[in-house]
């Protein structure tokens, strides 16, 4: 075992006084699966030191958890697993490789993290959270760690009733959003992988303003056909493949289909199609040609899928505030118009004030906030009847 924390007494991941939220992988036996951003755990504890044992299955970049401990929050690094993981430097950033020379054929170690030391020896509230996506990690989390004595204890906060759930990409991860002096410009060419925080997403955000639960089904890179975008290089997947699963990333193993039944929320936004336009821009380029024609079709079919899931929902269609060409917008007010024709007025399409215009890069937390702000002003302006 390879320790990082003082923490020495072990509450697996199992025990009834840990709440969770999020999209988590339960099929083991003995730990989650957490793959998507803002999955996390809350209790109470008593003692000086917290921290959590987990594997990492590391894709790219600097891999962190998060953590709000008494309402201050802190992040961990979580080390990379050198006796699986090789790392390249040929994007400019640490990249997964296969490693070479001596290496581990066996099964991939726990290892102990730190989240916190030295604290005062009284009750803590706590909650434990994903900063990062799949793409940059995937954790199995076995359990907490405590100090010997130490008291657990159920989280002082109920679960909330209201549920949330958006489908998107890296804006609705957080991603890069902490590097605070590039407001309104564009990322600098470093690897910002620390400065990824889901707390700070317009989606979590707008959760926590509502309070509600909230289940970001998000992925940086990531469109919503599969075979353009970003993510998952050569072989690009978007949300038709990971939509309806808990674990999806296929270069970190495994996946595994998602339940359902598990969590039925009262509100799903999806903001997809701003990475879709990547390698080509087909919406812009020829809007009503074969390509554009096709998107638009699928996306149809993503919101028939959805409804299916979800027949009461209130189902948002959007994107973000990031630079693109307002051709996606208007493709997706068109298949917005398209499924209110088929008799469904529960899909609506909003807009941001500063849609599409705001920056060049990712949103930092000034800019997740003020999305944040809009859209919980606009899913207020629904009422109470919301949420039943």
């Amino acid at each position: 075992m390879n320790t990082t924390t003082q923490a020495s007494r072990f509450i697996p991941i199992t025990n009834p006084d840990l709440r969770f939220m999020g999209r988590i992988d339960r099929t083991p036996a003995d730990h989650q699966t957490w793959a998507f951003p803002y999955t996390q755990v809350s209790f109470r504890c008593t003692g000086t030191s917290i921290g959590v044992r987990l594997v990492n299955h590391w894709g790219y970049g600097d891999a962190y958890l998060g953590a709000i401990i008494d309402g201050m929050q802190v992040k961990a690094r979580v080390r990379i697993d050198g006796a699986h993981d090789g790392i390249s430097m040929e994007n400019g950033y640490p990249s997964r490789v296969e490693p070479t020379g001596q290496q581990d054929d066996g099964p991939r170690h726990p290892v102990d993290v730190a989240i916190a030391a030295d604290l005062p020896n009284i009750e803590h509230e706590v909650t434990i959270f994903k900063r990062q996506d799949e793409g940059n990690n995937r954790f199995d989390v076995y359990g907490i760690l405590l100090d010997e004595g130490a008291k657990l204890m159920p989280t002082a906060t109920p679960l909330p009733e209201r549920r949330i759930e958006v489908y998107g990409d890296s804006v609705t991860c957080g991603e890069r959003c902490e590097a605070a002096c590039y407001v309104g410009q564009a990322d600098p060419e470093v690897d910002l992988s620390p400065y990824s925080n889901a707390w700070y997403s317009y989606a979590a955000i707008t959760a926590r303003n509502l309070g509600a639960q909230a289940h970001l089904v998000s992925q940086g890179g990531t469109t919503l056909l599969d075979g353009i975008g970003w993510f998952h290089a050569p072989d690009y997947i978007g949300m038709e493949s990971i939509w309806d699963k808990s674990v999806y990333n296929t270069q970190l193993g495994g996946t595994s289909p998602w339940d359902f039944a598990q969590y039925t929320p009262h509100v799903v936004v999806v903001a997809l199609g701003q990475n879709d336009a990547h390698p080509r821009d087909f919406m812009a380029d020829d809007y009503d040609g074969e390509e554009a024609t096709h998107w638009r079709a699928r996306y149809v079919d993503f919101v028939h899928a959805l409804r299916g899931k979800y027949p009461h929902a209130l189902i948002v269609l959007a994107t973000t505030v990031l630079i693109h060409d307002p051709s996606w917008d208007r493709a997706i007010d068109e298949v917005c118009h398209t499924v209110n024709d088929e008799g469904d007025d529960r899909v609506q399409h909003f807009l941001y004030s500063r849609n599409a215009a705001a920056t060049p890069g990712h949103p930092r937390v000034a800019e997740q906030q003020a999305m944040a702000d809009e859209l919980t002003a606009y899913l207020e302006s629904f009422g109470p009847d919301l949420w039943k």
